[in-house]
Formats: structure tokens, sequence, C-alpha cells
């Protein structure tokens, strides 16, 4: 009897182990990357045709982190290749999560716990990972550049200008495929080491924020305790990386770290995914000022998708975002920036962005103007940014 109990509670921990390795990450994915409206997505047949012509780009998406295979079509979370291709983007960031505290908000959080680790465990990454930050960002890059590399060609990875040139020249005879570069979201990634800016870009990143959710050895962050600026050594990576031909990502940064990254930054800034204040007034969102001192850089403000973001759960309300930056900073300077598998709730997946462009046609925008939001100006300024 004893023998059995023994057999018995070992089976019951091997199935708790199951249940942990295969059945959490897909639970947790499919909770947190939900949209608000299944597919298929409707669209106007003036918004459809138009949608086909253009090169859309999306500056941000979190989908690395999840333990779902992107090569294949999923039904759950926001973007894998197949889906890519059918909502007609031509390129999108794939941008590394590195660590996420518990309870996590928009107003205060420290660095004193971790989501990530659980994750990763779950998700059966290396062991290496479970401990250090860089090499979870090191991970998730060489998860894209296999991915990249067992694709047959449907997903390029990018890290030069002459790679997204010739890449969108093979796309414009075979609009089935797509494209990807790296980002990370927070320059805690860096471990305190700046040689780690090379260390990254080496391994394909073309674009990093200083903070994310909480405060680092870089700067503060809109969300973290002290919300400070930026540090000397925060101040001496911004160098490095635009010396290094990475772009500088102030999602997520403090009003004190937009302050000094727009002072010590000789090159245009991105934001990869945000909402504005005159739309849509919270702690994650940007003022006209900053707003006002991004486009000043010759940069680019990427309009996310979920309720936070824009007071909205529609395309309706991502394109009131757009026209609202537009207006007060020129339509140069306004792209897409989804956040889409960033543990959010968003109107569609990625193969509803003719929404989007629909939403821009009632908004009043023209052909050549929604081209450059859609992606157009997202392009300009890789080709202006990239080695």
């Amino acid at each position: 009897m004893k023998r059995i109990i023994i057999l018995t509670a070992a089976a019951l921990v091997l199935l708790g182990l199951a249940a942990f390795f295969l059945v959490v990450p897909k639970v947790v994915d499919g909770k947190y990357n939900a949209v608000f409206h299944g597919p298929p997505y409707a669209a106007s047949a003036k918004a459809r045709e138009l949608h086909k012509r253009l090169t859309v780009v999306d500056l941000h998406a979190d989908s690395l982190l999840w333990d779902r295979d992107l090569a294949a079509r999923n039904s759950r979370g926001h973007v894998d290749v197949p889906r890519l291709v059918e909502g007609n983007v031509a390129l999108q960031a794939f941008t590394i999560v590195t660590k996420v505290p518990r309870g996590l908000n928009i107003e205060s959080n420290s660095d004193e716990s971790d989501l990530i680790t659980l994750l990763a465990i779950a998700g059966r990454w290396p062991v290496a990972t479970w401990s250090s930050l860089k090499g979870r960002a090191l991970y998730q890059a060489r998860r894209l550049d296999a991915l990249a590399a067992d694709s047959n060609g449907r997903l390029v990875l990018i890290r030069t200008a002459a790679d997204l040139s010739s890449y969108l020249e093979r796309r414009s005879a075979d609009p089935n495929i797509t494209a990807g570069f790296i980002g990370i979201e927070g320059a805690h990634a860096l471990e305190g080491d700046l040689n780690n800016v090379e260390a990254l870009f080496d391994a394909g990143v073309r674009m990093m924020s200083p903070s994310h959710f909480f405060d680092n050895d870089m700067g503060g962050s809109a969300h973290g305790l002290g919300k400070g600026g930026l540090t000397e050594k925060g101040k001496e990576m911004v160098r490095r990386m635009q010396a290094a031909h990475m772009l500088v990502d102030l999602a997520h940064a403090s009003p004190a770290v937009i302050a000094d990254v727009l002072g010590v930054s000789t090159k245009p800034l991105v934001v990869s995914h945000t909402g504005v204040k005159g739309t849509c007034d919270n702690t994650r969102n940007l003022s006209d000022e900053q707003l006002k001192g991004i486009a000043g850089t010759g940069g680019l403000i990427g309009i996310g998708y979920w309720e936070t973001s824009v007071c909205g759960t529609d395309a309706k309300a991502i394109a009131r975002a757009i026209r609202y930056t537009a207006d007060l900073v020129g339509v140069e300077h306004v792209g897409l920036g989804s956040d889409f598998d960033g543990a959010v709730t968003t109107p569609f997946d990625t193969t509803g962005l003719a929404q989007i462009t629909d939403a821009l046609i009632e908004q009043g925008f023209s052909e050549e103007e929604i081209r450059m939001v859609m992606g157009g100006n997202a392009v300009r300024l890789l080709m202006q940014s990239l080695p």
C-alpha cells in the first residue's frame, strides 16, 4: 500500500509538472493576449483595396516572449508569420521583454519582483536565461534568427539599410512574405555593462528603450518609483547606441528621461508604442510638448492599439489618436505601434489592420498620408537610421 501511495504521489507530481510546462504557458498567452473582436475583420471595399497596396510597418510586438510557434497560424495571441502575411504587414518589430514586475500598473512599480522568470521556466527556456536578463535577450534574438532561417524565405530578418532595401524590392514582386527586426524593452537587459550595447547590436538588436515598467541604472520609467532622468551611464548608453546605429526608443520613459534624451540625442528618436494625452490622458501617454520634442528630432511616434493608449476598443479610437498627433506635429512623424502580444487586449489581431486603413479614410487622410502613417514613415526612418 505504501508503495502504491508513493507511486500515486509521484504520478500526480509528474502530471502537475506536465500541466505547468505544457498547459500554463498557453493559458496565460491566450488570456493576456486577447482581442475585443475575433476574425474575420470587416472593412470597406475601398479600404481593403488600398490596404493591399500599402507597405505596412508595426514598430512593436512582444511575440517572442510566448510559447507559440510563430511559423504556424495560431488561434491565440496576435502575431505569427501567416497572420502577418494575411494582414499585409511588410515589417514587424519584434521587441524583447526581459523583466516584468508583479502587480504591473502604469503608475508605480519596483524592480524587486519578476514574472518573466516563471514564464522562462514554464516555456522551457535554457537554464541560463532563468537568472540572466542579457541571456533572455540573446535567447529571444536567437529565436527570431531560427524562425527566419527555417521559414523558406517567408520571414526576412532586417539588420541593415541594405537588407531593408533588398527585401522591399523582393516584396514588390512577392507580397506573400514578411520581415522583422529586433528591439528591446528596457536597458536593464544590459545588466549594467555598457559593452553589452555592442553585444546586443551584434545579436541583431536595432532599437532599445532606456526603461520599461520600472526604474533602472540607466534612467527612470514613467511607471517607476523615482521616475528620474538619465544617469551618467544612461547618457553614455544613448551616445553608444546612436554611434552603433541603434534607435533609441522612448516608450515607457519617464518625462525626465525623455527630456534628457532630447538633450543628448544627435539622431532621430522613436516611440515604438504609445498613446497621446490629447485623446487619452493618463500616465502612460505623451504630452503635446513631448510629441513636439520627438518630432523635432526627425523622429517617429508609434500609436498603440490597446485601450489605455487610445481610450477606445476599436480602430476609430486608434485613428483619432493618429489624427491628433498628425495635426500637432505633422503626418510625417506618425506610425503604428500596436503592442501586439504585450499582455494587452486589442481590437483585432494583425490580420485586421485594414480596419485602421478604413478608419484613417474616415478621418479624412489622403491616400498618400495613409501610406506614410501605415508604414512609409517607418521605412524612411529605418533607411536613415540602420547601419
